[in-house]
């Protein structure tokens, strides 16, 4: 019998941190499923949750083949508990999503996080035996004031993509092509033509790129993942 992708959107009510409960949403996916996905969002400073459009087409992504996908909103954010930590906190943040992930699903995880949330989750799940592979979504390097540095890449052993628009101006192409130079193998680098930070279009090409976006988080599920 041929089984179809069922998914609904559960709220999460148990998902605990060290500040306090974390709101959280869960697409089911299908019993069956070889992997769940944990995605992470942008900066709470600049209107970032997991409802923001990166995220969402993220998931979407994940979902398209019967994953369980895990949204959050870090500690301060909407109606998580607690209060914003400059990235220190919210790493435990991801900790405690792995957590309930691991005791709650029970298969192997894999990752994604759009800007500020790349650069926390890749932190938290760089290493970690339960996350069989990253995808960071607009890694930023310089934005809004805030520096990020990616000084763990090199012990990060696990299947890697990285996608970024080649207009994203918080991840300049030269600067962010040498942090990928430090990450090992296995690893992927996709830049989206005409594509800003937040996969909008630019003057020249005005048509969003989530799409491609998506496509290339797909490609990499098929390849690496043999997800079908």
């Amino acid at each position: 019998m041929t089984q179809t992708n069922t998914s609904q959107i559960r709220s999460i009510d148990d998902l605990r941190g060290p500040a306090g409960r974390l709101e959280a949403l869960l697409n089911t996916g299908r019993d069956d499923a070889p992997y769940a996905a944990l995605v992470c969002h942008p900066h709470p400073s600049g209107g970032g949750t997991m409802h923001n459009k990166v995220v969402y087409h993220a998931m979407k992504a994940f979902s398209s083949f019967g994953l369980p996908v895990l949204r959050f909103n870090f500690r301060g954010v909407g109606l998580s508990e607690g209060a914003h930590d400059e990235g220190l906190g919210e790493q435990d943040d991801v900790l405690a999503a792995l957590d309930w992930m691991q005791h709650n699903l029970d298969r192997p995880i894999l990752f994604a996080g759009f800007s500020f949330g790349s650069n926390v989750g890749l932190r938290a799940c760089c290493g970690d035996p339960r996350v069989k592979g990253l995808v960071g979504l607009g890694v930023p390097v310089h934005a809004e004031g805030r520096d990020y540095t990616y000084k763990f890449l090199p012990k990060c052993t696990q299947p890697k993509l990285f996608i970024s628009g080649d207009h994203d101006r918080y991840g300049p192409r030269d600067t962010l092509e040498g942090v990928f130079a430090r990450a090992p193998e296995p690893k992927r680098l996709v830049w989206i033509a005409d594509a800003d930070h937040f996969f909008q279009g630019t003057t020249e090409s005005p048509n969003p790129k989530l799409d491609l976006m998506q496509a290339e988080i797909r490609l990499w599920l098929q390849s690496v993942f043999s997800l079908s």
